[in-house]
């Protein structure tokens, strides 16, 4: 099953993704996966849309095979997706980010903690919002995601077939972004495709 598979992936890249985290504070080198990722995603975005976040994204992945058993798992707040919202955080991430970079240049260990130091904290905060919420909550507000949000846009679409729903809601129970597939078509869809494994009357496809 697809959303074994996925769990399976997302295992392995979470627990590589700690191992990471706590060695960059060591070897602040490690810092520069952060742009590199960043980058990646944002070029998976032109072909996938936000197909990066489903298990490409390491943090993405730590927060969906082991933050979730933490999680309560309750509804995301709409506010948290709002796009003025999350520009206003990209914007003040990738300033913050750019003036630090500055300021250290052009020493590469020091701006190699200068990710460290970003990733560290939007990691806390994201784990204290799936503590609060959902796990996936950060995703919605983190800046690669709403990057790919905007330029993956109708990039590989999921595609919906009202005729054959019969509104079970299992796509929306299993969605990891807290969609509804059976109403409305999001740019924040992951490609991840559990909802279309789950879909008992193949009404989903992508």
């Amino acid at each position: 099953m697809v959303v074994i598979k996925r769990f399976k992936k997302q295992a392995i890249i979470g627990f590589i993704f700690l191992i990471f985290l706590i060695a960059g504070w060591f070897y602040p080198i490690i810092g520069f996966m952060v742009p590199a990722c960043m980058l990646f995603g944002i070029g998976v975005a032109f072909l996938k849309g936000r197909k990066w976040c489903d298990w490409y994204c390491p943090r993405g992945c730590f927060y969906d095979s082991m933050l979730k058993f933490a999680s309560p798992q309750r509804k995301i707040p709409d506010f948290f997706k709002k796009m003025p919202l999350r520009l206003v955080i990209l914007s003040f991430l990738i300033t913050v980010m750019t003036l630090q970079i500055i300021r250290h240049w052009p020493n590469p260990f020091e701006i190699g903690k200068v990710f460290m130091t970003i990733l560290t904290a939007t990691t806390v905060i994201g784990v204290i919002l799936g503590l609060i919420f959902h796990q996936r909550n950060w995703c919605y507000l983190c800046p690669v995601g709403t990057m790919t949000n905007l330029f993956g846009k109708n990039k590989y679409p999921l595609k919906f077939n009202s005729d054959n729903c019969v509104n079970c809601k299992l796509c929306v129970k299993t969605c990891p972004m807290q969609l509804e597939p059976n109403v409305t078509l999001s740019d924040d869809c992951l490609k991840c495709g559990t909802c279309v494994d789950v879909c008992p009357k193949k009404a989903l496809d992508l």
